[in-house]
């Protein structure tokens, strides 16, 4: 396949961004970003109109997720990554317990093999599918992703019958982007870099009160904590709206206009209607063509954000360079998969316009090998 084909501009999508890592920025959000230059950007994180910024981002938050009486937004410095190891610190008490289905999820129980944890229960289910986490008798914490990035399987939002134990959720790329109950979940944490089309640099997490307490019980106890992977450092600093160390400004301004956004456009419902009705396009696309089909085999698992689509006697990888270079970008398969698919992004800033777009533009460079 002729990677220098080119599409016709007829056929092109408005924006051709479908990553699923760093997702698209709307153009209202750059607008904010340089309207904050001069009253933001550069000046200090502990002083009014930075933490005025934090206070605006943490209510937007809320009202988006559906916060329930007693939950509270919490915000750190660092990504996932760093929330991770927080967790293992400041979260966990004795064991974890884990389903992993793809590179995320496997993540976080490798974080919770510390040496101060028992070893974790890890549930694990093939790419491309997922798996129930089941009770175990000695685990004080569940974990498991809400939508994983790597593989494109979703998995509800929903405790485990464990007597207090905490459901904690990753979120990162589902925050914004698919509907859930925020009562099932003690912490529902993510970056902001998705459907929330912002930066890196914090972490968020919508904590319960039952969250809150264990992490202000873990601190008081004798385990050593690191200032900077302190969970109770920074929910003591949340509540003041700041951050331990100064936080991420560009992330805070463009995750605040986006959450405006949101909001005014309907919330969670709307996201969630949205991102539901773009990855709908191409999944039943891929169902209707000889050379391609969903990746994720069971609807219901099928994530409404991460897109996955295998190929058959049709080179992806090829695809997706002769895409590129028609400016339809970052529609490459998750690295470690190795797999012969495209992974798209259908996040809540993704026109479903734009996915129209792109399924045509696939179908051109096929036809046109």
């Amino acid at each position: 396949m002729a990677h220098t084909l080119t599409i016709p501009a007829a056929l092109l999508p408005a924006d051709g961004r479908f990553g699923c890592g760093p997702s698209r920025v709307r153009d209202a959000q750059i607008d904010a970003l340089v309207a904050a230059s001069r009253t933001v950007l550069g000046t200090s994180h502990r002083q009014r109109p930075v933490r005025a910024l934090v206070g605006s981002v943490k209510q937007g938050l809320a009202a988006l997720l559906g916060a329930r009486d007693g939950y509270e937004v919490v915000v750190g410095n660092g990504g996932s990554t760093a929330f991770w190891d927080a967790a293992a610190f400041g979260l966990i008490e004795r064991r974890s317990a884990h389903g992993t289905w793809g590179e995320f999820g496997s993540k976080f129980a490798k974080a919770a093999s510390a040496p101060w944890l028992a070893a974790p229960a890890v549930t694990k289910a093939a790419p491309g599918s997922r798996a129930e986490v089941a009770p175990v008798a000695d685990a004080d914490v569940y974990a498991w992703p809400h939508n994983e990035t790597s593989t494109g399987v979703a998995a509800p939002v929903r405790r485990v019958a464990a007597p207090d134990a905490l459901t904690v959720i990753d979120a990162t790329s589902a925050a914004g982007g698919i509907a859930f109950a925020a009562e099932e979940a003690d912490v529902y944490y993510f970056a902001p870099q998705k459907n929330l089309g912002s930066d890196g640099g914090l972490w968020f997490a919508l904590v319960s009160p039952a969250a809150v307490e264990r992490i202000e019980r873990i601190a008081a106890s004798d385990r050593y904590i690191p200032e900077f992977l302190s969970l109770k450092t920074a929910l003591d600093n949340s509540r003041l709206d700041q951050t331990l160390n100064t936080p991420a400004l560009t992330t805070l301004v463009l995750l605040d206009s986006q959450l405006e956004w949101l909001n005014a456009q309907g919330g969670l419902d709307w996201a969630a209607g949205r991102t539901a009705t773009s990855s709908s396009l191409l999944y039943r696309w891929a169902e209707g063509v000889d050379y391609a089909a969903p990746f994720v085999q069971k609807p219901d698992d099928r994530s409404p954000v991460v897109v996955t689509i295998d190929f058959d006697g049709v080179d992806a990888s090829s695809v997706a360079a002769t895409l590129r270079v028609n400016g339809i970008v970052d529609t490459e398969p998750y690295r470690k998969l190795g797999r012969n698919q495209l992974r798209i992004g259908t996040f809540a800033s993704v026109e479903p316009a734009d996915v129209e777009a792109l399924i045509a533009s696939i179908e051109y460079v096929v036809e046109h090998a």
